[in-house]
């Protein structure tokens, strides 16, 4: 490591995680001489997902048109909602790394830059801790704003026209 320049982008954390080099690395990698663990990549999208919802001032999760299929999909009998947890969660998973993107609906008033800084680090304590995996990247896109008094049309409302 004399030419910092000329190695690979790894960060020096995932570096100290090697086999042998006597910090629970066996334990923690998902590639062993014992055997190989797989982690799919919607078991990692719930994983961030839950962990993004519970930062404060997030109010929902995923773009507009996700948003509505999900309202939709909720309101059919015996529909699963197992998508939900996942819901504007998109993630990479290789053997060693993951990255996700996340399509968040904030609160007013809340600080994006805060909120943004708060959901990455959520989102990589709990993927890692949880997988093992590195966590490379969190891209965090914020489609839209929910204000005081919006609230989601339940159909009740009298229709426009009779």
């Amino acid at each position: 490591m004399t030419d910092a320049k000329a190695e690979p982008k790894v960060p020096e954390a995932r570096e100290k995680k090697t086999p042998g080099s006597g910090r629970d690395a066996d334990a923690r990698e998902l590639v062993t001489a014992k055997g190989t663990t797989s982690i799919a990549d919607h078991v990692v999208a719930k994983i961030a997902g839950m962990a993004a919802r519970e930062v404060g001032g997030v109010h929902s999760m995923g773009g507009g048109a996700a948003r509505a299929f999900g309202a939709v999909r909720d309101r059919i009998p015996g529909a699963t909602t197992s998508g939900t947890a996942a819901r504007g969660v998109s993630v990479e998973v290789g053997e060693r790394e993951a990255a996700a993107d996340i399509d968040l609906v904030v609160e007013y008033g809340v600080s994006i830059p805060d909120l943004a800084a708060g959901v990455r680090r959520n989102v990589i304590t709990a993927v890692e801790r949880m997988t093992g995996l590195e966590v490379t990247e969190v891209n965090v896109t914020i489609d839209d704003i929910h204000l005081p008094g919006d609230e989601v049309d339940d159909g009740e409302s009298e229709p426009r026209v009779k």
